[in-house]
């Protein structure tokens, strides 16, 4: 699929919606994750893909967008980057929230067009780049935010190495997450706590406790 092919799959499968925590933004989501994750293996004629979590608004992410949003003073005319975009949610808060320039990174092919056509909905310009960022260290950024990244195991132990390495070098780093199986019970401090809400389309409760944390 070109890049073209993929923005009208979206567009078409999809609808503009505000995320329930951050009604300030509008996003291209999905209502439900079944029918979009079989069009995506029809569309690509692959079985057994991730799900595509690019169509969905999840907690841990929400609660990112809304800490930005409230604290505009915490990454104003900062460099960020949105590691594993997703939809690109995280990185739209960050520019609307003052920040100089925002690099999201995801390794789904699908993620370029969701963060082109979300970013052209709320009319702030982001970068993209499909590059697996877990194999060298962090860019030359100020801040890296990550949203629901500890859902696996050796995933949740990578990321979380590659995190603190970019934190010793001086970079501020924000994590969301609603409590998932792998998320680490040291080492972090909690900035804020929301009551997120989502669906049982995704998760096990329609409101998920979802927390922003630092490196301590």
């Amino acid at each position: 699929m070109t890049i073209h092919d993929r923005l009208a799959f979206i567009r078409s499968h999809t609808r503009l919606q505000q995320p329930p925590h951050a009604p300030e933004l509008q996003l291209h989501l999905a209502d439900e994750i079944t029918p979009i994750w079989r069009l995506t293996e029809e569309e690509l004629g692959e079985m057994g893909l991730p799900p595509p979590f690019w169509a969905f608004a999840w907690a841990g992410g929400q609660a990112l967008a809304r800490w930005l949003l409230d604290h505009p003073e915490q990454v104003a005319g900062k460099r960020v980057l949105d590691f594993a975009t997703g939809s690109g949610m995280v990185a739209i808060a960050a520019l609307k929230a003052g920040a100089a320039s925002a690099l999201g990174a995801d390794i789904d092919d699908f993620c370029a067009a969701a963060v082109r056509v979300n970013a052209a909905a709320n009319g702030v310009e982001m970068t993209f780049t499909a590059e697996n960022l877990l194999d060298r260290p962090a860019p030359a950024v100020d801040l890296i935010c990550a949203g629901d990244v500890c859902y696996e195991k050796p995933m949740t132990e990578r990321v979380l190495a590659w995190l603190h390495e970019a934190h010793a070098r001086g970079v501020q780093v924000l994590i969301g997450d609603p409590g998932r199986s792998y998320f680490p019970k040291e080492g972090l401090r909690r900035l804020a706590e929301y009551q997120v809400p989502t669906t049982r389309e995704l998760e096990d409760q329609e409101v998920k406790r979802t927390g922003v944390w630092t490196i301590a």
